[in-house]
């Protein structure tokens, strides 16, 4: 069985259910993608790793890989196997070096854990077939939130950035540091989330001038 490798595109706010967002899984070699339902936390734990943001306290997923490698024990591949009435399944492949385990994971947690880990993620031609959807260079200029590829890799509904903006307009670049770091100490990661947003739309401004 051929395994395609994937590369995490994206986050963004789910258009097709309320409360939930989308994690964007994209073919390294490829224009095919495969859009999955996560929930607000779980998108939250993938989120604060890609942007190195380094909690007060260990997350689960943190504290899963503290656990592993106490015993050395590694995870070296998150493999995407099935799609099955609109349900992703994911394996975790974890060695000791000398012996091989499979274990089942959820989809979500299976993604936090591969990049905590840095460890690859495939899945079949057979899933991506099924589940995936083809990027094409039309769709490219055309495309909606949900897929495109220059959104941040966490970012929120359109709505929710406008609300943002209001909330911290008037803080200082100094301030919305220190509510960050406030934010991170309390763990309040969603409002983190939209703090470094800000930040970063700032500095992106800054550039462009």
């Amino acid at each position: 069985m051929e395994k395609r490798r994937l590369e995490i595109i994206g986050i963004s706010y789910s258009q097709s259910q309320s409360g939930a967002y989308a994690l964007i899984l994209g073919e390294a070699d490829g224009k095919r993608r495969l859009p999955i339902i996560i929930g607000v936390y779980e998108a939250q734990a993938i989120a604060i790793e890609l942007e190195k943001m380094k909690p007060a306290r260990p997350l689960t997923h943190d504290l899963f890989r503290s656990f592993a490698e106490t015993f050395g024990i590694n995870l070296t591949e998150v493999f995407i196997d099935k799609f099955v009435e609109g349900v992703f399944y994911a394996k975790l492949i974890a060695s000791d070096g000398t012996k091989e385990k499979v274990i089942d994971a959820r989809t979500s947690d299976a993604v936090a854990l591969a990049i905590r880990f840095n460890c690859p993620i495939f899945t079949t031609d057979k899933v991506l077939t099924v589940a995936g959807m083809v990027k094409d260079e039309e769709d490219e200029l055309n495309e909606e939130p949900l897929d495109s590829e220059n959104e941040t890799e966490d970012q929120i509904s359109e709505a929710s950035r406008d609300s943002t903006d209001a909330e911290y307009a008037s803080n200082t670049f100094a301030e919305l540091e220190q509510l960050l770091e406030e934010a991170i100490r309390n763990e309040d990661y969603e409002r983190a989330s939209h703090i470094r947003d800000e930040i970063k739309k700032r500095e992106t401004n800054t550039d462009n001038q």
